[in-house]
Parts: C-alpha cells; structure tokens; sequence
C-alpha cells in the first residue's frame, strides 16, 4: 500500500518551483492552478525570497498548488493507496483523494491563507516553534506553564507549541529539560483558538464547494481516521484550521493500514523525515525536484 503525503506550511522555500516549470506537463498545472487564485504562483515560487513566502496568504496556496502539480506527475495514472496532508496539505490530500477538484482546493486555500493571516494580525503577537526530545511529561508542563498549546504533536518526540509570541520568546530561552526549541518560520499560532475567526470564514466559503466521496482512503489529520465521506471531509478541513494536527496518530493508522511505501510530495523533505522514526524501515521518497521522480516512479510502479 503507498501513503502520498503531502507537507504543510514551513516546507515553503524560495526558488522552489524553478526546476519543476521546466517540465512542460507540471508548469501548465500550475499555471492553470494560478487561475483559481489571485496569488502569482509563478513569481512567488521563483523569485520571492523567504519572508515573502512565508506569509501565510501566499504560503498556503503555493504549497496546496506544488503538491498537486507535482503529485500527479508522479502517480500518472495511478491511485494512492491512502493519502494524508500536514496541516494545509490536507487540502491538497483532498483533492489527491477524490473529494476536491484541484482548483476548488486552490481556491479554498486561499481563502484559509487569507483568513489566517487577517486572525494572526487582528490578536497580540504570536508564533510557534518546535520541541524536539525532551521527557514527554515535562514537555506538557513546561507549555502549559506557559499557556502555549501544542498545535501539531508530530511523533517521534517532537512537538510543536503554538501562542502568544512572549510564550515562544520564553520556551526558546528556557526549554524543558534535554529538549531543543526551534521558533518556525510563520506568521502566527496555526491550530489553537487564535485562529478562531478564520474558521467562520472558510466555512462560508466550503458551504457551496462541490464534494465528493473520498475515492481512496483518506486520513484526517485531527486524529488520523478514515474519512468516509465528502461532506465530513470538508467539515474536517475547516475545523483543523483552530484545531491541533496529530500526526503521530496519522503515522500510526498508516502503519495498521498495511502502509508499505510511503511519497512525499514537493516541496519534500518533512513528512518522510519524520516517517524515519515513526514509520521506521518503510521505503520513502521525497520528491524536491524533478530529479526525484525516477525513485518516485518506481515507487508507484512497485505498488500499482
């Protein structure tokens, strides 16, 4: 069974879809895919540099339109057998699966990405970093001491906490016992009550999107069930934005799923990393340019 996985936000980098435009079939997707958004895909995945990109309201779209792109150059003509997104990749795993149509994906995100970034800007200063190692229990206490959540528990001892930028500023400086703290590169606290007001806004906007059931196996990232149909899937997808990702339970529902090869979409790198050490010995490959998809091909061929 092959997982196709698709990252969320912070796998962003500049320059990142330069190689994948000189692929005639990929750059006329996103091109197309730039036509659901008024974000310039293009010129943001080529030309902007990193602090543009990092914001939320171009992040999201150039990442939901990247792993599409990219995804189906992979698969050609073959189905997943199960698909899972981090964060905003959902929306891209959605549509991967069956239940969205790549542009209505596009469109949606940029919605989230908008509303988002309008929630982030309209409270006090906030951020999120990642907690990596530590004693598990200490990790909990040190972020409830600081009234931080944590937003994505991402398995394999790392979690990252998300609140008010005072909290973040204080965790970095006094991390929990033998843990390491690493503040990420996004413009706020993505999946905690911060984000409330962007969920009335993408659930206006979801409420008329045409759905499908999902055609594979779809996992939700709020607790990695099997999503069943497309009315919960885009329910799911809207309350996720104020809602913490559990990856590590995505993880482990792969594995009683029989998982057995596991594709990383671009931009790759995250999803497969920490699959090598909650999905240990499972064949991965992360596609981060063009030069991947002989691997990724293969893969796919292995598991048709």
């Amino acid at each position: 069974m092959l997982a196709v996985l698709c990252p969320g936000q912070g796998a962003q980098t500049p320059g990142m879809l330069a190689p994948w435009l000189e692929l005639d079939s990929v750059a006329q997707a996103l091109h197309a895919l730039s036509d659901a958004t008024e974000v310039d895909l293009i010129a943001h995945g080529v030309t902007s540099d990193a602090d543009t990109i990092r914001d939320t309201a171009i992040a999201q779209p150039l990442l939901v339109a990247t792993a599409l792109a990219t995804g189906r150059e992979a698969l050609g003509a073959a189905a997943p057998g199960v698909v899972a997104g981090h964060s905003v990749g959902e929306f891209a795993a959605a549509a991967l699966g069956g239940v969205l149509s790549d542009a209505d994906a596009v469109s949606l995100v940029t919605v989230r990405g908008r509303a988002m970034a309008d929630a982030a800007a309209s409270s006090e200063p906030t951020s999120m970093a990642a907690v990596l190692g530590g004693v598990a229990d200490e990790v909990a206490a040190r972020l409830a001491e600081l009234g931080l959540t944590p937003a994505n528990a991402n398995g394999g001892g790392q979690v990252v906490a998300a609140g008010s930028k005072a909290a973040i500023d204080a965790l970095v400086g006094e991390p929990p016992t033998r843990a390491r703290v690493i503040e990420l590169q996004v413009a706020g606290a993505f999946h905690t009550s911060y984000m409330a007001p962007a969920v009335e806004v993408l659930a206006a906007a979801a409420a008329d999107v045409a759905r499908s059931a999902p055609q594979v196996p779809l996992l939700s990232n709020a607790d990695g069930t099997v999503v069943a149909t497309g009315d919960e899937t885009v329910a799911r997808l809207v309350t996720q934005v104020a809602s913490p990702v559990r990856w590590d339970l995505c993880m482990e529902r792969m594995l009683e799923l029989g998982v057995t090869g596991i594709l990383e979409v671009a931009p790759g790198g995250v999803l497969t990393g920490l699959a090598k050490r909650g999905m240990k010995g499972i064949p991965a490959v992360a596609l981060k340019t063009p030069e991947d998809l002989t691997a990724a091909r293969e893969l796919v061929e292995a598991h048709a």
